[in-house]
């Protein structure tokens, strides 16, 4: 499947460049790394869990790629408030990127709240 024909798909892979990028940079600032590498990995593991839910086998199989991709986004948020908290990212950087994972949680929910409802 097309990134261009899956908007959600489309928003989750920006959304982990944008985090890979932020975390090439601190690496060649030389700054913290374990909290980076948590974001990096629960920010890229967002689009990877959609990724999966497109191949899914069954609905219970998309709904809970769906989920993990949610709670993802959750953990996601987790970090980047640790970072801006713990003055490792601007508040500026920090809220652009939770207010780009809110969205991508919004998107999901709604999806979990439709496909349980239709189970």
């Amino acid at each position: 499947m097309s990134l261009d024909s899956n908007p959600l798909l489309k928003k989750s892979y920006d959304f982990a460049l944008k985090i890979v990028l932020r975390y090439k940079a601190i690496i060649a600032e030389k700054k913290e790394f374990t909290l980076f590498k948590q974001l990096l990995k629960s920010g890229t593991s967002i689009g990877a869990n959609l990724a999966e839910a497109n191949g899914a086998i069954s609905k219970a199989d998309f709904s809970a790629k769906i989920s993990i991709a949610y709670k993802e986004s959750l953990e996601t948020k987790y970090w980047l408030n640790l970072l801006r908290d713990s003055d490792y990212i601007n508040v500026a950087n920090a809220t652009s990127f939770i207010h780009k994972a809110d969205e991508l949680s919004k998107i999901m929910f709604s999806i979990l709240k439709t496909t349980r409802i239709n189970d």
